[in-house]
């Protein structure tokens, strides 16, 4: 559920800046390692890296 919604623009570079409440509410901030990549359709997704680590340890669909 997405509680604080912002709209934010991909730069020249590809970054985004992704405000400090949305990364407080996922449980995440500006030094965590996360995995992305590709939901499809438009979608982008970001995992802390230890999630998605044990998601393929225990044979989870990323």
């Amino acid at each position: 559920m997405i509680r604080e919604p912002a709209q934010v623009t991909i730069d020249a570079s590809g970054r985004v800046q992704i405000p400090l409440g949305i990364l407080a509410e996922a449980g995440l901030d500006t030094k965590s390692p996360v995995l992305a990549y590709s939901d499809g359709d438009g979608r982008i997704v970001l995992r802390r890296l230890n999630d998605a680590i044990d998601d393929l340890l225990l044979g989870e669909e990323l």
